[in-house]
């Protein structure tokens, strides 16, 4: 049996444009689809020929071939040959249609993102800096306005995938695609090259980017800055990002945990026994800090709100200060003989701790006598 015409089959007149050959195809694609005629053979022959009617008519050399020499003029069956139709934008109208889904565009080529890593002082990363990055990045070649070819030459279609970008399999009813190797799925190829920039379409030089590194961060913390990695390879692409990984270095005074800070401040053996105000440092400069008198050595005291910065907000942690009685090193005949002086009037009331210690262990060495 003859085919039908195909401007028939879609019930178009023939000088339909594209986006009446499409409409046409989804309505009647949608009415006869095998999935909402199970078991009707006759829907599905009808959704056969409309497929190849539409993967036909909707690629203009395949039309124009057709519209010339009518079903001998050599176009493949179903028209899923490699610059035939797509069948994601055939299944992709049926079930954003049967669905309630529009059409998924093709995602456009994005540029690769930039890792970088950035050492900080524990200062920088608690309160926040702003950093210039100097960064490769590559530039629309001036001499080609980023098209790669010669001037006063431009890119060609593919001839592998006749601009199509994939190359289609056809199994039966169905087809399999794979991006192009030849054009590496761009449609276009370039034959005359540009001599400065070697086909790429880009040079590359030197950038500096300026990168907010917010206040909290830590070690292995990474920071996004948005559009500033590699520049997209197709035109009207988006670029890629910039990912800075942070890397805290250690601190003369400072030990971090988490939010928190601690810090170990000597004092004098007097500043201990009689207690005095001394000057601790903070991330934020110095900080006055009350000692009681009998303060010994290991005791910790809490200074709020002088830590690190939480990351994702809530407050700022806080400094616990140790402090670690100095013994006196090198003393004066004079002072020799005061320490010596307060030895005979020391009693067990000024050393309390040294009382309780001695009592333990008197009696753990007593222990052992009366088990025998």
């Amino acid at each position: 049996m003859d085919k039908r015409d195909y401007y028939e089959v879609l019930g178009v007149a023939r000088d339909a444009d594209d986006a009446t050959l499409k409409t046409a195809y989804r309505r009647l694609a949608h009415q006869f689809h095998p999935d909402k005629n199970q078991g009707d053979q006759a829907a599905e022959e009808k959704f056969k020929e409309l497929s190849e009617a539409y993967a036909v008519l909707s690629d203009a050399e395949k039309r124009a071939r057709y519209d010339r020499f009518g079903h001998g003029g050599g176009a493949d069956p179903f028209g899923f040959g490699a610059a035939g139709a797509s069948i994601n934008d055939i299944f992709g109208d049926i079930f954003g249609e049967m669905f309630g889904a529009g059409r998924r565009p093709r995602q456009r080529s994005r540029g690769n993102d930039y890792r970088y890593h950035l050492e900080l002082s524990l200062e920088e990363a608690a309160l926040g800096v702003a950093r210039q990055l100097t960064l490769p990045r590559a530039r629309p070649c001036a001499t080609c306005q980023g098209s790669g070819a010669r001037p006063g030459t431009g890119p060609r279609t593919c001839p592998t995938c006749r601009g199509a970008g994939e190359l289609r399999v056809s199994q039966g009813f169905f087809s399999m695609a794979r991006t192009c190797h030849h054009c590496q799925g761009t449609g276009r190829i370039i034959v005359d090259k540009c001599p400065d920039c070697g086909g790429a379409g880009a040079t590359r030089e030197e950038v500096t980017v300026e990168v907010k590194i917010p206040a909290g961060v830590d070690t292995g913390t990474r920071v996004r800055s948005v559009g500033d990695g590699e520049p997209s390879p197709v035109p009207g692409g988006q670029p890629g990002d910039l990912y800075v990984v942070i890397q805290v270095a250690e601190h003369p005074i400072f030990r971090r945990e988490g939010t928190e800070l601690v810090c170990e401040v000597p004092i004098s053996f007097a500043q201990a026994a009689l207690g005095a105000t001394v000057e601790v440092p903070t991330l934020d400069g110095g900080q006055k800090l009350k000692i009681p008198a009998g303060t010994q050595t290991g005791a910790v005291f809490r200074v709020k709100g002088r830590g690190i910065p939480n990351l994702n907000g809530g407050g700022r942690g806080d400094l616990h200060v140790q402090v670690a009685v100095e013994t006196p090193a090198h003393l004066s005949r004079e002072q020799r003989e005061l320490l010596e002086r307060f030895a005979e009037l020391s009693g067990e009331e000024t050393h309390p701790r040294a009382r309780s210690f001695w009592e333990k262990a008197a009696e753990r060495w007593r222990e052992p006598k009366k088990k025998r």
